[in-house]
């Protein structure tokens, strides 16, 4: 069984049935993360993994800290073992280090877990930012708009979004730049 495999089988073990919206989230952005495969090679099995298991911090049964990067990350480090890349992707994804630092568990985050590789970090933010919480594709600004309507403006979660615009926006655009050339390169 691949890593993808795997990771399907455990998030939805922990999504399906309590948090059925994350895992139609969680679904989708799978689904983006396959489309990343000409540009990520042999790479895309993990990033796939990484896309499944991304959210699974939320599931009731994980929640240690409240911080859902943070507790999906030791949860998968510290009962599954998994590979380290993986744990570094969920305790990094979506310039998850603004909301550690809202949260006081700046510290925690990248003391625990080192930053992945700049590419597989944006392939992964892509994925989770251009897709809303029911699954549906979402252009990235849409998906910002979406996430500061669910929370409000002066819930944490909003804050550290705002603050993570910046970051977010330019994975968003790498990734972006990258398909294109990709797909200009096939063209040629």
């Amino acid at each position: 069984m691949g890593q993808a495999e795997w990771a399907h089988d455990l998030a939805k073990d922990l999504l399906e049935t309590t948090l059925p919206r994350r895992w139609a989230h969680t679904q989708g952005v799978a689904a983006r993360s396959v489309s990343l495969a000409g540009i990520l090679g042999d790479e895309a099995d993990t990033l796939t993994a990484a896309a499944y298991l991304h959210d699974i911090g939320y599931a009731p049964d994980l929640v240690a800290t409240g911080f859902h990067p943070l507790d999906g990350a030791r949860y998968l480090r510290d009962v599954h073992q998994a590979d380290d890349t993986l744990c570094r992707l969920v305790a990094h994804h979506s310039c998850a280090v603004n909301e550690a630092l809202e949260r006081s568990l700046f510290t925690d985050l990248t003391e625990e877990f080192d930053e992945e590789r700049p590419e597989l970090v944006q392939a992964l933010t892509y994925c989770d930012m251009t897709t809303g919480p029911d699954g549906r594709h979402l252009d990235v600004t849409e998906r910002l708009t979406e996430i500061h309507s669910r929370y409000g403006p002066d819930h944490l979660v909003s804050r550290s979004i705002t603050a993570s615009t910046p970051c977010i926006l330019s994975a968003v655009r790498a990734v972006e730049a990258a398909l294109a050339d990709v797909r200009q390169g096939g063209a040629g």
